[in-house]
């Protein structure tokens, strides 16, 4: 381990990297966590840890930040919590038990409210935006965190995450845990439409996207004062049971590029023809809304054949978006393709005023080149086939396609070809020749 000195606080470096059919165990986690927490060169009275919320169960951020929060306690040291919701739902008390286990109080948790609990310490230049954007956009971006991470009484705040494929900025985590978890409208509606108008496939997988030039411009321009400590993770799991392959705790890029570098390596699940038929399964306690759900969607997009099939059973959808008015433009314009939906976004000032949800709904459309059918319990019908997505009984659709008994991978169901995909969040499937 090596630390770095800035204005009297000192930023731990570290990396373990698990073997190729190894995991990193509790022990050496918790070792590692308690050597950092001591190099960091002050005393620690006051620290405000930053996991994400449920809908990143597998990063093992929970666990960890039940770890930290015990060793830190242990010596006297008052801990908060703030989950980065960006515009997620709050953490329920049983998705919070789930999550960070028994020894971190529900009630205790902070919310996050990306309307009113931000404000605003720089921006990035149109200039800049438009440079990084190749001339896609000029709009100059302001840069907005939750108040409490400016709380000059915390001695060390620590942003903990997973590091893994992601539709908007390339590879998730480090910095967009602050800027898009903790952040504001500006940025995360600015983000979300760069992503979109600058193509999924560029960016899904990958570093240095336009995106995660924002997120470092905003870091490297803002956060110098901030006594801050990144804890990443990348992580493989089958169903419930999550190995952690990498851990990396520091400041510096250069361990994000080394999280980046082994997540392409288990994240990144390639195949070697276009699939014909997909079927992902949203487990019903972490996907409850088509913004979550609609990684089954973006995370397959490189991988399923033009005229192909993805069918995702979704027991536990309910709504679109995650709060009334992203839900209520959801219903209204629907997954209506690429094109189709920047029309929309310049014609209705509506979307213009809410721009996560064009791009979201650039995100969750096929462009028309494969369909989508979504098999649900808590959407009828109508509700689906509203949005511009096909409809099938989530019932009458685990009779064929049971999430019990199918395996990842290719398999013959009901005499065809199937791919079959336990969780989207967990990788970025693409055909070698798309990516």
């Amino acid at each position: 381990m090596s630390t770095t000195q800035t204005d009297g606080f000192c930023s731990p470096s570290l990396a373990i990297e698990a073997g190729d059919c190894g995991r990193i165990t509790d022990t050496e986690i918790r070792q590692a966590l308690g050597q950092a927490l001591a190099r960091t060169g002050r005393p620690l009275r006051k620290v405000l840890l930053i996991p994400p919320d449920y809908t990143r169960f597998h990063s093992y951020a929970g666990p960890i930040t039940a770890m930290l929060r015990s060793l830190l306690v242990a010596d006297a040291c008052e801990v908060d919590i703030l989950p980065a919701l960006g515009t997620h739902q709050p953490i329920s008390p049983e998705e919070s038990r789930a999550f960070f286990g028994d020894t971190v109080d529900p009630a205790s948790l902070l919310v996050h409210n990306w309307r009113d609990d931000v404000v605003r310490i720089g921006q990035i230049p149109g200039a800049y935006v438009s440079e990084i954007s190749e001339g896609l956009m000029d709009t100059p971006v302001d840069i907005e965190l939750n108040r409490r991470i400016l709380d000059p009484s915390y001695d060390l705040v620590i942003s903990i995450g997973q590091v893994v494929p992601h539709e908007v900025v390339g590879m998730a985590n480090q910095s967009k845990n602050l800027f898009v978890g903790c952040g504001g409208s500006s940025m995360i509606s600015s983000s979300h439409m760069l992503g979109a108008f600058y193509g999924l496939e560029r960016i899904m997988g990958k570093d240095h996207s336009p995106v995660r030039k924002l997120f470092d411009y905003a870091q490297e321009h803002t956060l110098g004062q901030i006594p801050l400590l990144y804890v990443l993770t990348v992580t493989t799991a089958v169903g419930t049971d999550i190995s952690v392959r990498g851990l990396y705790i520091g400041r510096e890029r250069a361990l994000f590029e080394q999280a980046v570098a082994l997540s392409q390596k288990k994240n990144l699940i390639f195949v070697d023809k276009p699939l014909e038929k997909v079927v992902v399964y949203l487990d019903g306690q972490e996907f409850k809304s088509t913004w979550l759900g609609n990684k089954a969607v973006y995370r397959t997009r490189m991988a399923i054949a033009d005229g192909g099939q993805l069918l995702v059973l979704a027991p536990g959808i309910s709504r679109f978006g995650e709060d009334v008015e992203n839900d209520r433009l959801i219903r209204k314009y629907g997954y209506v393709g690429r094109e189709r939906v920047l029309s929309l976004f310049r014609e209705n000032e509506d979307l213009q005023n809410n721009q996560s949800v064009p791009a979201h709904l650039i995100h969750g459309s096929s462009d028309g080149r494969f369909s989508i059918t979504y098999a649900t319990r808590l959407l009828s019908r109508e509700e689906v086939e509203g949005v511009g997505f096909g409809w099938m009984d989530y019932d009458e659709a685990v009779q064929t396609y049971h999430p019990d008994r199918m395996k990842a991978g290719f398999q013959t169901v009901a005499g065809e070809e199937v791919y079959y995909i336990p969780n989207p969040a967990l990788g970025l499937w693409a055909d070698r020749g798309r990516f």
